[in-house]
């Protein structure tokens, strides 16, 4: 068989095996086996299945994955997020909207000590949701809220899924994480116009707190100096190059377990964080694995070479381009997860972007960013999955409804990104 024909069942496969619901760890290691059996044969086949995961695991750059959900774990088990959301809550409680405004800054500020959009969903359907209820929020809104601020730890560093974005593409980690930083403050402020608008709309979705004190405020402000030293210690760290992106994360996992047991985190929630990032490591370690064997199958194929000289060859702007890549990652984040996703379409797309002219540290941050839309937009959208999961009592039409006002804001900030992609790249390129 012609290997560029065998590339594209190659892809058929592995698209129809992970709509059908297989892990895309095993989707991908799969038909990367068979078709590098039929082109290169078992031994070939065998000794490169065989090799990847531990030469692709023993890379000094994979290293900061476990730190970075490390920090997450102990900061969601020894209730640092908890003393974050309060502060939050008596700084803007008052204002319109003001517990689903907390809701977004303690969203923001766990994204900032963890890098996992799906826990940071989980923690504040426990957390802020409830809260809102007691105080009269509409549910519908309430839900949006909690799962779309989920959507701030992709962006703000430490971002997990940035990181395997780097290491895929062979990129710097560090200018990633910095590249995260700006378009991650344009989403918060982006958020909270939408809540002011649609609370200006419809004051009845969200009664006013009472006021709080100065003093109390002040109080507050400890509750918070951990979670900014974290943030500190990773930002400035990489960006003055004092350490490098790993160093900062072991450093910032440092810190973040001494809080813990200043805490006093009891030895059963620290084991059951340390098993937290255990798991969830070596999920995404098995899909880079796959994926990586697929990868080899796809070299050997000639597939992605031929479609970037396909794709440069079009007689038409690289913007149009640009435009069919963004309406196929938000039609293909309605029904894959994000790291799949990412994942199953970079080794055809990136090379393509990058023939183009585009900056692949810019493309990073736009392709995160249409990620995050996909994983609260139907019919998938995990976040708004793992909030029914945590609470069924609500049902995921009314989350849907409540995410739909966030969506016109999404569009507006990817536009941001793309019109504007100076924003993202002035932090990475003053660091170089």
């Amino acid at each position: 068989m012609d290997p560029i024909t065998l590339g594209y069942i190659g892809i058929g496969l592995v698209v129809t095996l992970v709509v059908l619901g297989v892990p895309v760890a095993f989707a991908t290691a799969f038909t990367g086996i068979c078709g590098l059996m039929m082109i290169r044969g078992f031994d070939v086949t065998v000794g490169l299945a065989g090799i990847i995961p531990y030469s692709e695991s023993a890379h000094y750059s994979l290293s900061v994955l476990p730190l970075f959900i490390a920090i997450g774990f102990l900061a969601m088990h020894a209730g640092i997020t908890t003393s974050a959301y309060n502060a939050a809550r008596v700084w803007v409680g008052r204002a319109p909207g003001g517990l689903a405004t907390a809701t977004i800054f303690a969203s923001a500020g766990f994204a900032a000590v963890s890098g996992a959009s799906t826990a940071s969903t989980a923690v504040f359907t426990r957390l802020a949701l409830p809260e809102m209820e007691k105080r009269g929020y509409d549910q519908a809104l309430a839900a949006g809220v909690v799962a779309v601020g989920g959507t701030l730890a992709a962006l703000i560093p430490p971002s997990a899924i940035l990181v395997i974005y780097g290491i895929i593409v062979e990129e710097s980690i560090g200018a990633l994480l910095l590249a995260g930083f700006v378009p991650g403050l344009i989403s918060i402020l982006v958020y909270l116009l939408v809540i002011a608008t649609v609370v200006t709309l419809k004051p009845e979705l969200a009664p006013k707190l009472e006021r709080t004190s100065m003093l109390e405020k002040l109080k507050t402000i400890p509750q918070l100096a951990g979670i900014m030293l974290v943030v500190g210690v990773i930002l400035v760290g990489i960006y003055f190059g004092i350490m490098t992106p790993t160093e900062s994360a072991a450093v910032a996992t440092a810190i973040m377990f001494i809080m813990a047991l200043a805490k006093k985190i009891s030895f059963a929630d620290l084991r059951l964080g340390l098993l937290d990032t255990v798991k969830t490591t070596v999920m995404i370690f098995m899909v880079i694995w796959g994926v990586l064997v697929f990868v080899r199958f796809l070299a050997f194929t000639g597939l992605p070479g031929m479609i970037t000289d396909s794709v440069i060859g079009l007689d038409v702007p690289r913007w149009v381009i640009l435009m069919a890549v963004v309406v196929l990652y938000l039609l293909m984040g309605m029904v894959l997860d994000g790291i799949g996703m990412m994942m199953l379409t970079l080794p055809v797309i990136y090379p393509a972007i990058v023939g183009l002219g585009y900056d692949p540290i810019w493309f990073g941050v736009l392709l995160v960013k249409l990620i995050e839309v996909g994983v609260v937009t139907p019919p998938v959208g995990l976040n708004c999955y793992v909030v029914n999961g945590i609470r069924p009592d609500i049902p995921l039409h009314k989350i849907f409804k409540g995410v739909a006002p966030f969506l016109v804001g999404e569009i507006v900030i990817i536009g941001i990104i793309i019109l504007f992609p100076d924003l993202i790249l002035f932090l990475p390129n003053m660091m170089r």
